[in-house]
């Protein structure tokens, strides 16, 4: 594969700083601390963070990252193999729910309709989140990118907006970065329903794999991503068929 005759530096390319390695607590695992080896770039193709997510990379805004902690190998990268993928009753019960859902798919835009979102999801469900709620910062963590980013916006029949994606996408790969729903919608299980709905639009454009970021087995809002079958885990360089299948 290209990736295994490239080196980090020519894949991430000359639109790049190097921002070396940060250690902090860890946001997943209690009483861990965490390491990640980054990059600020400002351009990159779709192919080649492609084959960075191969190696373990994920972005957040214009930075590229991979964990490096030098104790722990929790944080595995999994993608759904979308041809195989069978939803389970839960899922479909899901699909169900939002019938009266549309799908919009378009280029990222931040509104003020959407930061009110955001920032009821964040208190809601991240109260602790690093993350400002402000609009600034919801622009530089969700609506600045280096790559090819869509925005997919999740609406009922009377226009209200309900939730929003924010994926990266190239040929062979659409990338779940980030998805924030409405809180007082709970019941739709929104979260689901998104990756379903971005698992059918993999299918749609004949893109083979769904990427979901990182599993970390042990914590409980992580574990959620090894449901969608069937799915690969990134282990020592290396996608491996799940053995939970």
């Amino acid at each position: 594969m290209t990736s295994h005759r490239l080196s980090l530096e020519a894949l991430i390319g000359p639109h790049s700083v190097p921002l070396g390695k940060h250690s902090h607590d860890c946001s997943y695992l209690t009483r861990r601390s965490a390491t990640e080896e980054a990059w600020l770039v400002w351009q990159i193709s779709p192919a080649a963070y492609h084959e960075l997510m191969d190696r373990g990379f994920r972005r957040s805004g214009n930075i590229l990252y991979r964990t490096a902690c030098a104790s722990c190998r929790k944080c595995v990268p999994i993608r759904v193999r979308v041809e195989e993928f069978k939803p389970s009753r839960s899922q479909r019960r899901a699909l169900a729910r939002n019938r009266d859902v549309r799908m919009i798919v378009h280029e990222p835009e931040l509104t003020a309709e959407k930061h009110d979102v955001y920032k009821r999801y964040l208190r809601a469900q991240h109260d602790k989140s690093p993350q400002g709620e402000d609009m600034e910062s919801m622009r530089d963590f969700l609506y600045s990118s280096c790559v090819a980013s869509v925005e997919i916006e999740y609406r009922d029949a009377a226009d209200k907006l309900l939730a929003v994606s924010i994926c990266d996408v190239s040929r062979r790969s659409i990338s779940s970065v980030y998805h924030f729903f409405d809180p007082d919608e709970g019941k739709r299980s929104l979260g689901v329903y998104s990756v379903l709905k971005e698992i059918e639009l993999c299918i749609q454009k004949k893109i083979p794999y769904y990427y979901l970021g990182y599993w970390i087995e042990g914590c409980s809002t992580m574990d959620y991503k090894r449901q969608y079958q069937p799915h690969e885990l990134l282990i020592e360089g290396e996608w491996v068929k799940s053995a939970t299948e």
